[in-house]
């Protein structure tokens, strides 16, 4: 394992196929306790064990959407899971799984997140009605 931090960043890049900006801060700041966390991530996520790594992107990207994580962070784990094979229907039906233990909020996280990853469009009504916004900040 390499002791140099620039190496360690482009490493978890390579792996991880995304690195959020607390990575990128932490390399240069708190280079241990990055090495630290990332290995708990390795040993859950990255690491192959009985999983595999599409499952667990849709498993990373319902958590996320249930905790109301930031949306770039989601979107992260959308790209990976789309690089990886899946289409943009199963991605949006593992959020969907969010809506019955976390309601309608916490799912629009997600959609919102996936809506701007894939492009996905609406339909507009033919009526007159008030904005309803994107449904999330």
């Amino acid at each position: 394992m390499t002791t140099d931090p620039q190496e360690y960043i482009d490493d978890m890049a390579r792996k991880r196929g995304y690195v959020l900006d607390y990575h990128k801060v932490m390399a240069k700041q708190d280079f241990d306790v990055l090495q630290a966390t990332n290995g708990l991530v390795s040993a859950a996520y990255l690491n192959q064990r009985t999983l595999d790594r599409k499952t667990k992107e849709l498993i990373f990207i319902v958590s996320l959407t249930v905790m109301r994580a930031s949306k770039g962070h989601i979107q992260s784990h959308i790209r990976v899971a789309l690089d990886l094979g899946l289409t943009p229907q199963e991605i949006l039906e593992a959020i969907e799984i969010s809506l019955p233990e976390a309601g309608i909020v916490a799912f629009q996280t997600g959609f919102d997140a996936w809506r701007e990853v894939v492009g996905a469009d609406g339909l507009e009504p033919n009526v007159e009605v008030h904005e309803g916004g994107a449904g999330s900040s």
